[in-house]
């Protein structure tokens, strides 16, 4: 018998912002059973599921998935439960087929992170798990089997491909006939899961497909923080191919990236508040690292700001709509957007989704420029002049960061010691999540320990897309001397 709580404490496997994460070494078999039945044990607990009940299990494209997914699964077997295999599709695709189903559902994906780490991403029938679901799998005291079973990949259940047709179906069905006709889009597919399933919902809504550079090998695309490569493939290919716009997303497809027609890949917190105003939102929820154009465009009726993390965001949309205060959203700065409420167009219903998406926003923003005439890179400059940047110090200990930034947080005469030639004067500092620093030349520094790896993240804001990239280059430089 064993504590989940200890576990963690042994094995390094912890929950981060998204899911349970660890290098895949320590991802052992035993630890990943472990792990979900702890969830299940949980769920069935609180009532959430019923013994024998459904639960629908998915993984994405690394190396280590498929060894991951069998001990998920003999975990889910030998729970009682009712296991459905819906094979490598995006965490979204199956997190939507799995709510209209009333079923459980497990994700078995690190993301964009490197693929020596992986990761599992639980869902309730109703969406993610929040932080108080994570507390109670951390008190859950687990019995292993022994000996501990040899587990197979090739054991796993046939694919039900029921939940990638059922994503498609949400947007081809929501959005008009041939809405894309007009557009030339390339798809960056590297090792995303949701490339094919991209690839078809953007060819039955009209558009002209080009696949790009696919890759068996993974490759980590980071949407906060996009790689020089991606950086210049992209732009290469729009100078080449005359695309309107070049789409791709993460590991498992929940955080989008798009880019204008000269390849210039777009922020995520920007890509958030034009997709927020393509679907009527009039509640937007956002973490606080998130650009304050959402504001300064007076688009919506409320802006509410969280710490960073789908489970607060989510969290806040609850509130907002058990006061009914009308249709409810929300984006990360990664791009990811949550859509908490229902939303009727033309006859149309596009059932609500309140987990990290990709396709929703990359859409959103296609369908815009197709309808307006325009391109993209015209909706942009439409939006306030509040520009974002972002990167991160790997192999950053979090511990080490976490005593930085408090001692930081404590006075704002050592702020401006640290940072006060590159920006003045502090104005106020936040520290809903890590330390975001406001200056009096209104501009903004914020840093913060990735809750997913050692990872020091920064944060910038300025009223120039070059001043942001410069003052982010600058910040990571002061930074690396903490080390």
């Amino acid at each position: 018998m064993i504590k989940i709580a200890d576990l963690m404490q042994s094995s390094g496997v912890t929950f981060g912002t998204s899911g349970a994460r660890g290098t895949v070494e320590a991802m052992s078999n035993p630890v990943c059973y472990a792990y979900t039945c702890a969830f299940l044990q949980a769920m069935q607990g609180e009532g959430v599921i019923r013994a024998g009940s459904e639960v629908i299990l998915a993984g994405d494209l690394r190396p280590s998935t498929p060894r991951i997914l069998a001990a998920v699964a003999r975990a889910v077997e030998d729970g009682g439960y009712r296991l459905s295999f819906a094979g490598m599709i995006p965490a979204p695709a199956l997190a939507f087929h799995a709510m209209q189903q009333g079923a459980a559902s497990i994700m078995v994906t690190g993301s964009h992170i490197p693929d020596d780490r992986n990761g599992i991403k639980f869902n309730r029938p109703d969406g993610e798990i929040l932080k108080q679901d994570e507390a109670r799998i951390r008190e859950q005291i687990i019995t292993l089997p022994e000996p501990f079973p040899q587990l197979a990949a090739s054991e796993l259940p046939v694919i039900d491909a029921t939940a990638g047709e059922t994503y498609i179906e949400r947007y081809t069905r929501f959005l008009p006939d041939n809405c894309l006709k007009a557009l030339k889009v390339g798809v960056y597919e590297h090792s995303g899961v949701g490339r094919d399933l991209l690839r078809l919902i953007l060819q039955q809504l009209g558009a002209e497909v080009t696949p790009l550079a696919r890759s068996d090998t993974f490759i980590p695309v980071d949407t906060e923080a996009v790689r020089e490569e991606d950086i210049q493939l992209a732009q290469q290919w729009a100078g080449q191919q005359g695309f309107d716009a070049i789409v791709s997303t993460d590991g498992d497809a929940d955080r989008p990236l798009i880019s204008d027609q000269h390849g210039h890949w777009l922020r995520g917190d920007i890509v958030g508040i034009l997709c927020a105003r393509f679907m009527g939102v009039n509640v937007v929820v956002t973490p606080v690292s998130s650009n304050t154009a959402v504001e300064a465009s007076g688009w919506f009726g409320q802006v509410h700001r969280t710490r960073i993390g789908s489970p607060y965001v989510i969290e806040r949309m609850n509130q907002s709509l058990s006061k009914a205060e009308g249709i409810v959203g929300g984006y990360e700065a990664n791009g990811g957007f949550l859509l908490a409420s229902d939303v009727m167009r033309d006859g149309q219903v596009m059932k609500a989704l309140p987990t990290r998406d990709a396709v929703l926003p990359m859409l959103a923003i296609l369908v815009s420029a197709a309808q307006q005439g325009c391109t993209i890179s015209a909706l942009i400059d439409a939006l306030p002049r509040r520009y974002t940047a972002s990167d991160r110090l790997k192999d950053f200990p979090t511990e080490l960061s976490q005593s930085r930034i408090s001692a930081l947080s404590a006075s704002a005469a050592d702020i401006e010691q640290t940072f006060g030639e590159l920006c003045g004067k502090v104005s106020h500092t936040d520290t809903t999540d890590g330390l975001r620093i406001s200056f009096e030349n209104d501009e903004i520094i914020h840093l913060r320990p990735s809750g997913n790896a050692p990872e020091l993240r920064c944060y910038n804001e300025a009223a120039s897309r070059e001043r942001a990239q410069a003052l982010n280059k600058a910040c990571l430089a002061i930074l690396g001397a903490w080390r």
